[in-house]
């Protein structure tokens, strides 16, 4: 096949083929081929074939003309998101010419000067006239044009320099008087001339050009000319020859390294597995022997033959997270060939960073452009052939940035910004976090010394601890220790440990962790700020945006919030670290602005919340530190306490205490999707509300944070999120106490009964209840006597008691109470008939939830009769239910009772599956108890197997369990079995003690 060759360096040519008729067509193959072997998006090819106007119909249009143009020029391919042209970049006249200009630089640089000028001379006749002549888009010549005609003039320009020290000025003469014709404001051309026309003994006409040269100057721009100019005219006064063109050597403009610098194995991996590919591809200058390893990298987008597009990497974090200190040591350990580019952003616009880049790269003072747009054209046109590594350290946003990237092949540059910096074109992102534990150690011990860390190791965790693993406020901290030899880590962590004094305590010399937050703060718009303010009155470490009603992105993308990605909801999460959290809750308290209004700068939105009892949310004037906080959690208290009674009522249907007992009939039954819907939401702000219930109560939101602690009960019982339901009760029993709310102090003195029946101690249950029952009188009376019959030891009086709260249920049409009743009286008489009205009563009220504890109690009736069939469909229709709501842990439950039922019928394989699965779903959350008893069903499955070996691991991992728990009488259970596994033989029970690290006591050995 004939090979086509192209030409934009002047009109479109397309040799031994047709250039395409139509204007739009032309465009289009113009951007292709200037993007040769590269996908162009189509939403930047509709750009510049429309000259950034595209209209509403202009993708489909575009098909139609990639069509049109693929019968004229072929290798256009679709590809994911665009289209490109399958050629060479070295069949397009101007990626031939950069080529052939960084060929000659090379040779340039190496001394090899007449090469070097006989390649100028080949990539400068490549050139047929204007670049884009005849493409009609001012896009594409601003975009493409302008550069490629920057970077002629410069090669004629670097040409002529070298024709010079060959002693060929006279032949230039000529060709520089039509260039400073064409360009009369281009000094370095007025100087190229003068040292020409001296060379070739007509000095003074030379010094003629320069008074010509002068004259335009200051009649144009008002300006003397610049250094290089005058320089050129001293040599033709004194008769001094032009200086011969010097090697280019490499810049290196990094800071220096840290000498203490800690961890951070796997950003530094990305970094240098980036700048490894970039430069085996393009074959230009090596990696340092300092890079780390392999890792995630990847490449720049690359054509055919190899030509790398720079590379953009962007670390992006919080304040005082280290993202400088991984550039500068990322930097310090690559090597490029034409060095290293360092530029301080932080508020500084894009036309004074340019101007100390461009004197980086060499250009004289008074050759620096005053407009900002032929700065970029000349950096761009500067940067074209080398291969940099700048790093642009602190970036604002993508439009300081994007001027300031070099275009060379094989060119990296590291952006570090508190942004990810998503609109950045082809960068590549990665955020960097705290230290790990461990690692933040080893930098205390860095700065601090590691004689003093290594003696007091569990002081140098909590001061880790305290200071977020942040390397800032971690410098600050060994920074503090090492100026005071007489502290101990001990009594800095104790003055770390008042939050009221954290921020001041993190300052040392110019370094504060404050400064470093204000800066951040600083940069938002005032709507911003006070959002920030507002999160300060949160202590929950990770939120929604639904809690301030307010979009939380922009404090994202300044660094001050991390975005957690979508939680089990769907909802967009955002977290922070503790010391953010300290600085928002300080601005709060010091400028004392509260946000309580909706406005179009995404403020929280006013919504009427529950007042505290000291008039928290009455009034707009000027308020305390903690009046601040209680404005703003009052005005997020009705949206909080409605969701979650909402979620609550969708786990419970008509449940006791909600005050809708109420019964649904079949036509009212919730669907599934929505229950575990409601289900999954509370699971995702799980750990907010619990830390909102102890705000709440700070601010003396009592009624708002004992409501709370009671709806969150049902979500910590399906969880088995234990600490979590013993906290927020003893917040809700204190809160409900504090304003003498009798009922709200039985709700919750019944949660913390079911606490205590969940985790097997009836005893403490029977005291909860008891203590409950002088508060309430009627139904809620009864509910709390339900409970009492459930822990009461002895069968008799368990009977009467549920019996009597069955007669109040029905009299009282309370029919949720009555399904409850039935179960319990079932469960206790061992009636099937009762229990089969329990399952129909909970069948009534919509609660599947309920169904499905009944056919537990029913399933389990079955089993102890031996009625095998019979009680495994009641498992498995409580397993459909438990799967359907997405209930994990009763899910567990029921896989635990089939592995019985199993076990039963004499199936041990099905029976340790079933185990198998339980343990591993208890285990993943966090419900030791289950996992104790569900590892002691897999044992005897195991020994009925007679595997012997996996039985005994499965009895020691369940005494691991029960030990932890204090749980006795599992730990009974499982010395029974493991006497029983004993008897069987196989490995010694040392074996798993030393595995273990604990040796069971299972009898004699």
């Amino acid at each position: 096949m004939e090979r086509v060759r192209f030409g934009v360096l002047g009109p479109l040519q397309v040799e031994g083929g047709r250039v395409p008729g139509p204007a739009k067509h032309r465009a289009l193959l113009a951007a292709l081929l200037l993007s040769a072997g590269r996908v162009v998006p189509i939403e930047r090819l509709m750009a510049l074939v429309w000259d950034d106007r595209p209209p509403a119909s202009a993708e489909p249009v575009l098909r139609v003309y990639v069509s049109a143009l693929r019968k004229v020029v072929g290798g256009i391919t679709t590809a994911p998101g665009g289209y490109l042209i399958d050629v060479r970049p070295g069949d397009v006249d101007c990626h031939r010419f950069e080529r052939l200009v960084g060929q000659a630089r090379t040779a340039r640089e190496a001394g090899r000067v007449a090469e070097a000028a006989a390649g100028f001379k080949a990539a400068l006749g490549l050139w047929r006239g204007a670049a884009l002549a005849d493409v009609d888009s001012s896009a594409l010549r601003r975009l493409h044009g302008v550069p490629l005609e920057e970077l002629r003039l410069t090669a004629l320009e670097e040409r002529v320099a070298l024709d010079l020290s060959l002693g060929r000025g006279g032949e230039v003469v000529g060709e520089l008087r039509g260039l400073v014709a064409a360009f009369p404001l281009r000094e370095r051309a007025w100087a190229r001339l003068l040292d020409a026309l001296c060379q070739a003994g007509r000095r003074s006409e030379a010094l003629e050009a320069y008074q010509e040269a002068r004259q335009t100057l200051v009649d144009e721009l008002g300006l003397e000319p610049g250094a290089e100019l005058r320089e050129a005219h001293r040599r033709a006064l004194s008769s001094e020859p032009a200086p011969a063109p010097s090697r280019r050597m490499p810049i290196n403009e990094t800071p220096p390294d840290i000498s203490d610098f800690t961890g951070r194995a796997h950003v530094l991996s990305w970094i240098t597995t980036a700048a490894q590919r970039q430069t085996r591809a393009s074959g230009s200058g090596a990696v340092g022997s300092g890079a780390v390893g392999s890792g995630a990298g990847g490449s720049g987008g690359s054509g055919v033959d190899g030509r790398l597009a720079p590379v953009v990497l962007v670390i992006h974090g919080p304040p005082g997270c280290g993202k400088s200190a991984v550039a500068v040591r990322a930097a310090t350990r690559l090597d490029l060939p034409d060095g290293r580019l360092y530029a301080s952003l932080d508020a500084r616009p894009p036309g004074a960073v340019l101007e100390d880049l461009l004197r980086s790269l060499g250009c004289p003072d008074g050759a620096v452009p005053a407009a900002l747009d032929e700065r970029v054209r000349m950096y761009r046109s500067l940067t074209a052939t080398r291969a940099l590594l700048l790093v642009l350290d602190d970036a604002a946003d993508e439009a300081q940035v994007r001027p300031l990237l070099p275009t060379g092949p094989g060119s990296l540059t590291l952006v570090t910004s508190r942004s990810p910096l998503a609109g950045l074109e082809a960068a590549r992102a990665y955020e960097l976090g705290v230290l790990d534990p461990d690692e933040a150690v080893a930098m205390l011990a860095g700065v601090a010394g590691r004689d003093r860390v290594a003696a007091e190791p569990e002081a140098a965790r909590r001061i880790v601890r305290l200071c977020d693993g942040l390397p800032l406020a971690l410098r600050i901290a060994g920074s503090r220790l090492a100026r005071k030899p007489g502290w101990t880590l001990e009594h800095l962590a104790g003055r770390l440990g008042d939050e009221r004094r954290r921020l001041d305590e993190l300052s040392a010399g110019d370094l504060a962790v404050r400064s470093s937050l204000a800066l951040g703060y600083r940069g938002l718009a005032d709507p911003q700020r006070r959002l920030l303010r507002s999160l300060g009155a949160l202590s929950a470490p990770d939120f929604a945006p639904w809690v301030l009603g307010a979009d939380l992105e922009p404090l994202a993308e300044a660094g001050l919030l991390q975005s957690r990605g979508l939680d089990e909801a769907g909802q967009e999460r955002y977290g922070w670290h503790d010391l953010t959290r300290l600085y928002a809750a300080e601005r709060l308290a010091e400028e004392r602005s509260v946000p309580v209004a909706a406005d179009s700068g995404g403020e929280p939105a006013g919504r009427s919340g529950a007042e505290g009892e000291d008039g928290a949310g009455r009034g707009r004037g000027p308020v305390s530190g903690r009046e601040a906080r209680a404005r703003v959690l009052a005005e997020i208290a009705g949206e909080v306490l409605d969701r979650t009674r909402r979620a609550r009522t969708a786990l419970l249907p008509a449940e006791p205490g909600s005050g809708q007992t109420v019964a649904r009939t079949a036509e009212e039954i919730m669907e599934t999707g929505r229950l575990r819907t409601e289900a999954r939401w509370l699971g995702a702000e799980r750990r907010f509300l619990v830390a909102t219930v102890g705000d709440f109560h700070d601010v003396g939101l009592h009624e708002a944070a004992w409501r709370l602690a009671f709806y969150l009960t049902p979500l910590f019982e399906l969880g088995a999120h234990h600490d979590d339901w013993h906290a927020t009760t003893a917040t809700g029993l204190d809160a409900a106490r504090a304003v003498g709310h009798r009922q709200g102090e039985a709700l919750l003195l019944r949660g913390l009964a079911d606490l205590h029946r969940a985790e097997g101690r009836p005893q403490s249950a029977a005291a909860a209840l008891r203590a409950a029952q002088p508060l309430v009188e009627g139904l809620e009376l009864a509910r709390i006597t339900l409970r009492l019959g459930l822990v009461e030891q002895r069968p008799e009086a368990a009977e009467r008691a549920l019996a009597g709260c069955l007669r109040v249920f029905e009299e009282a049409g309370d029919r949720r109470g009555r399904a409850d009743a039935l179960r319990a009286l079932g469960a206790v008489r061992r009636d099937l008939a009762v229990l089969e009205s329990a399952l129909a009563a909970y069948r009534e009220l919509g609660d599947p939830r309920g169904e499905a504890e009944s056919l537990r109690d029913l399933a389990g009736l079955h089993l102890d009769a031996r009625r095998h069939a019979e009680a495994r469909e009641c498992a498995e229709r409580r397993l459909r239910v438990n799967r359907r709501l997405g209930d994990r842990l009763p899910e567990a439950a029921s896989l635990l009772l089939l592995a019985r039922i199993a076990t039963s019928e004499g199936v041990p394989g099905a029976a340790e599956a079933y185990a198998r699965e339980a343990v591993a779903t208890f285990e993943r959350h966090g419900d030791r108890r289950g996992a104790g008893r569900a590892l002691l069903v897999l044992a005897r499955a195991r020994l009925e197997l007679d595997e012997t070996d996996g039985a005994v691991e499965a009895i020691t991992r369940a005494m691991g369990e029960f030990d932890v728990l204090s749980d006795t009488q599992g730990r009974a259970e499982a010395e029974s079995l493991a006497r029983e596994a004993r008897g069987r033989g196989g490995r010694p029970w040392r074996d798993y003690a030393d595995s273990e690290g604990r040796r069971p006591s299972v009898g004699h050995e």
